[in-house]
């Protein structure tokens, strides 16, 4: 991950383009990531699945179906 200043993010704004995370610091200490949209979004629905599966964790011992059987 590239380590960049505010006033770095502020000068190159309109004209950065990201290939990876950018790391933003302020006074030295982490403060911000700036990344790409399509990474945003991938992390976004990441996210959402990994909440589906840990809700349908919770609610298995009360269903009759097993792991393989939800799954099918």
């Amino acid at each position: 991950m590239q380590t960049e200043t505010v006033t770095y993010l502020k000068e190159h704004a309109n004209t950065l383009e990201l290939q990876e995370e950018l790391l933003i610091t302020k006074h030295g200490k982490p403060a911000f990531v700036v990344q790409s949209y399509q990474d945003y979004q991938f992390q976004q629905d990441t996210l959402a699945l990994l909440k589906i599966l840990k809700l349908s964790e919770k609610t298995l011992p009360q269903a009759k179906l097993t792991v393989e059987q939800a799954f099918e």
